[in-house]
């Protein structure tokens, strides 16, 4: 599988966070978050899957277990399995993150 333009797909709600999915394999899930400006993904955790996000485009703030850090375009942040992360577009322009777990949210029960 290849995608091109991956940023051109995601899919943005006015009402909380559009999300995309660009793959779903067995292993691993890949897909791509999308915020309007001040909107948030609340402190969650994954139990058993490993998570990370890449900024493609826009401005954002991310906390992964005790850090918080504004990040931008081209940063990344990885949550390990069980660890709290949140994030939230503190720019004012739209902020499209990739994300990707393993293993997939399928395989992990």
């Amino acid at each position: 599988m290849i995608v091109t333009s991956a940023a051109a797909k995601a899919v943005f709600r006015s009402e909380k966070m559009g999300k995309t999915t660009l793959a779903h394999g067995e292993q691993l899930f890949a897909g791509l978050n999308a915020f309007e400006p001040g909107q948030e993904h609340r402190l969650h955790t994954h139990a058993g899957q490993d998570k990370f996000y890449f900024v493609l485009e826009g401005e954002a703030e991310v906390t992964v277990g005790t850090e918080r850090s504004k990040i931008g375009k081209g940063d990344f942040a990885f949550a390990r399995a069980g660890e709290e992360h949140a994030l939230k577009n503190v720019g004012e322009a739209r902020l499209i993150v990739l994300v990707a777990m393993a293993p997939s949210p399928s395989a992990a029960g």
